[in-house]
């Protein structure tokens, strides 16, 4: 399937379900098909991203993955003051990316439109895009702040992936690139290759807690993360946070993704996904009975990132604190040297 027979999918899909909501202010694409000609294949292990805005706070932190019409759609729902001005999108990383190069999917008032337009025209001036990279380095902090002594592990390890995770996206951020999920780290490693930065990947491989692994012993991780990922889809409880991200739609992107980036020679990169998705089934049994060997597994997933305690965590996450004013340097070097930034 092309990119533009999944937008169009995508677009009846809205029209149909969204559109029917009390509240819907209108939807569009984000995520990474956004930067993807029409005529693209749709990747196996990827699905297409739709915003949907909403006045009801309720149903605005939920998000979900469904099928329609063969295109694996991840539906996120914001609230609709969160697009209130071109201002609070243009400072916002995640926001901002999506309506530069945002397909509308539904627009019942024009404002979808207009704030696009408006978007595209600040986007890559460098006041904004230095605010883009302070709000993902104001991320970094606040995934750190979890990592508490009462913390059970899968909790202080999700907090120290993020946490190293979004220093990957001060970077995108600076080089006006997809601040993508699942494979940031081998979106990071072309941007720093681009900009003669290459050797800075390594030591962003050291704060994820990957650079020594070998591809045998991941391939290893990655074996035991499927097991229990199949575990996980058919006992979850609801509800819980990510639970479309641990079911039968999502193993392609979880588990095939992976895989496919450990064939493409990313193997190290691909640690990233592997290690959350295994801490959010850790989370999702954490409420039963959880078996001894999934147990284990985690526990050697842990110790091979060098974080098995919450000793650990704290170390890691000083380190990830010290490590932000280099990533901000290299950021600035990015920004110096991209022609597409604008004086402001």
């Amino acid at each position: 399937m092309t990119v533009g027979q999944a937008r169009d999918a995508a677009r009846q899909w809205v029209m149909g379900e969204a559109g029917r909501i009390p509240g819907f202010g209108g939807a569009y694409t984000a995520g990474s098909t956004n930067w993807l000609p029409e005529e693209a294949e749709v990747a196996a292990a990827s699905d297409l991203d739709i915003m949907v805005a909403v006045t009801d706070p309720d149903r605005a932190s939920r998000r979900g993955k469904l099928r329609f019409r063969e295109v694996l759609l991840d539906v996120s729902y914001l609230r609709d003051d969160q697009l209130r001005s071109p201002e609070l999108v243009l400072s916002d990383y995640h926001l901002a990316p999506s309506f530069w190069t945002a397909n509308i999917l539904a627009d019942p008032s024009g404002h979808l439109k207009a704030l696009r337009e408006a978007v595209g025209r600040d986007y890559a001036k460098r006041w904004w895009v230095r605010q883009r990279c302070a709000n993902a380095r104001d991320k970094v902090r606040g995934h750190l702040r979890p990592i508490r002594r009462q913390a059970p592990l899968h909790d202080l390890v999700t907090a120290c992936l993020f946490g190293a995770g979004v220093t990957t996206h001060v970077l995108l951020t600076a080089g006006l690139r997809n601040p993508t999920v699942r494979s940031r780290y081998a979106a990071v490693r072309g941007l720093l290759a681009d900009y003669d930065q290459l050797g800075f990947h390594e030591a962003m491989l050291e704060l994820l807690g990957a650079a020594r692994m070998s591809r045998g012993r991941i391939e290893r991780h990655l074996a035991t993360l499927a097991e229990i990922f199949d575990a996980t889809k058919k006992d979850i409880q609801p509800p819980f946070p990510f639970a479309s991200d641990l079911s039968d739609a999502a193993r392609p992107i979880a588990i095939d993704g992976s895989r496919e980036l450990i064939e493409r020679g990313y193997h190290r990169e691909s640690m990233f996904w592997i290690a959350v998705t295994h801490s959010r089934c850790q989370k999702a049994l954490a409420g039963g009975t959880v078996p001894q060997r999934f147990r284990d597994s985690y526990r050697e997933l842990a110790g091979d990132l060098g974080i098995a305690s919450f000793a650990d965590a704290r170390r890691r996450g000083a380190e990830i604190e010290r490590f932000l004013p280099r990533v901000w340097e290299v950021a600035e070097t990015i920004m110096a040297a991209d022609g597409r930034i604008e004086d402001d």
